[in-house]
Order: structure tokens, then sequence, then C-alpha cells
């Protein structure tokens, strides 16, 4: 059981590393410290991927969307929605565990060793919840309605929070782009902190980033019971012994609820289920 949890481990890793690879394969961008400005720009990629990343060649739904609302170009916006309807509707948070740069990030993180690596935090319930919170205010209602003296808003949570697009974006352009290091102000500072807190929670817990934080999988997870892409109990082979549960890094009692808002669709479940009770299933619309 545990050689086959490790062999789709071993898969899942090399599906993320090549989306990554991918969407981030810009190689110039690494070695002139300059944002790709390309005609794929305007596309958006799946996962949580820094629109200003040297490598990027296309843009984070995310910051998109941010940046859609705070400008009101509500045509784009509609077409940033779309592509996260679409996304979502078709995989659900199967994105945020084989498609997302900054999940394979955490996904790495965590297997460095460390004295005890912990399942949950204090007040598990209430921070599951809190990326729901950090899409409404800050993705939603702080572009739309905290504008400048124009009439334009902000990308608050790319501006503020997020952490992937400092370690994307961020410390590459600073460390390649000699006149970007003379503008570092406060708000890199305060990124770097929160960064530096993700890195070291990603190393004792897993994906916290992703659990507690990430407006994109807020997004997803209100999917994962109607996507395409789904988990099923076969009930007469569950035996509920609990296996599952115990192999999910997320701590969730999958042949309770094969589709919570909380599950990346990671698949360490089915490998590791001994009666072979869990499925998955991809119905495409042709």
């Amino acid at each position: 059981m545990k050689d086959s949890v490790r062999h789709h481990g071993k898969i899942r890793l090399i599906v993320q590393a090549c989306f990554a690879a991918v969407s981030n394969g810009y190689i110039k961008g690494f070695a002139r410290g300059q944002i790709f400005t390309g005609k794929t720009k305007s596309l958006c990629v799946p996962g949580l991927n820094c629109y200003s990343c040297p490598g990027a060649l296309a843009s984070c739904p995310i910051g998109s969307l941010q940046a859609a609302l705070s400008s009101h170009d509500y045509r784009i916006a509609i077409y940033v929605i779309g592509c996260l309807v679409i996304f979502g509707t078709i995989l659900g948070r199967f994105v945020c565990g084989f498609l997302c740069p900054f999940g394979l990030i955490q996904d790495l993180l965590f297997k460095i060793p460390f004295v005890k690596k912990i399942t949950h935090l204090p007040g598990e319930k209430f921070l599951r919840f809190f990326r729901f919170a950090i899409l409404a205010v800050f993705v939603i209602i702080l572009p739309l309605f905290v504008l400048n003296f124009m009439g334009i808003g902000e990308p608050w949570f790319c501006k503020w929070i997020c952490p992937a697009g400092t370690l994307e974006a961020g410390i590459p352009l600073l460390l390649l782009n000699s006149a970007m290091r003379e503008a570092i102000g406060f708000i890199f500072k305060w990124k770097l902190l929160i960064l530096i807190v993700t890195i070291v929670l990603s190393i004792i817990i897993f994906r916290p980033f992703c659990r507690y934080f990430c407006p994109l999988g807020a997004i997803y997870g209100a999917f994962n019971k109607v996507s395409f892409y789904s988990f099923s109990i076969d009930k007469e082979k569950c035996s509920k012994c609990g296996s599952c549960q115990k192999t999910c890094r997320l701590d969730i009692p999958v042949y309770k609820n094969p589709n919570s808002i909380d599950c990346i669709r990671c698949g360490d479940c089915k490998s590791a289920c001994p009666h072979k009770a869990i499925n998955s299933s991809l119905c495409l619309i042709l």
C-alpha cells in the first residue's frame, strides 16, 4: 500500500514539475530580468502563477480578476470568471493538486525533514474558511470599492499578501534587475515576511497556504462537489477502516466526504485504500 502511494506521488510530482516548467518557460525572462509581454500573457493558466514572474507565459487568474475589477473593465472580468468556471467545473481542486506551481513548491518544502510534522493547527475549522474571507475582501471588495483619485483600485491580494508573487516574481526580479533593488520598500519587506512564515509553516504542516489563505483554492473548492472530476465511494467495498484519512495529509475523512471543499485531488487516498473502494471519474463533454 505504501509503495502504491509513493509511486502515485512520484507521478504527481512529475506532472506538477512539467506543468510549472511549461507555464514558466520564457527562459529569456530569467536571463534578462524582464517580464514576458507576448500574446499568450492575455490567457489565464489554471493555477496560482504570478504574472510578473520573469518566465511566466500567461497570467494568474486571481491577479487577472483583481486587475479587471480594479479598472472596472468588466469585459475582461467576465473572461476571467469564465476561465475559473470552466477550470472549476471540469477539474475542481485537481488544479491545486496537479497544476499549481505554488502547490508544487509547498509539496517540496514539506518533504524537508523536521522534528515533528503536524496534521493541523489550533482552530483548524475556522482557519480553513479564512481563504473565503480573503477571496471576498482582498480579491473582490477592496479592488472594486477602494479607489484612488483616478477612480482605479489596486490588486490588494497580489500587493499585500500573495507569497507566490514574492517568490516567483519579486525575488527573481530583484536579483536580476539592479534598478528594482533601489526601489525596495515596506511592502516588499512585509511580503517577504509573509513568504518566510509560509515557507517555515510548509515544512511543518502540509500546504498551509492552500489550506488557509489561497483564494483560488477557495474558488475551486466550491466546485469540488459538482465538478466532472470527482471522487466516489463504493459502499459495498468500503469497510470504513480509515486508511484514506490516515494517508490524507489534509486529514480529510474521505470515506465520509469524498468531495470535500478542502480536497486537492492528490489521489493518495485512492492509492492507499486496501479495498479499492475510492473511484474517480472525469466526464468530458465532446
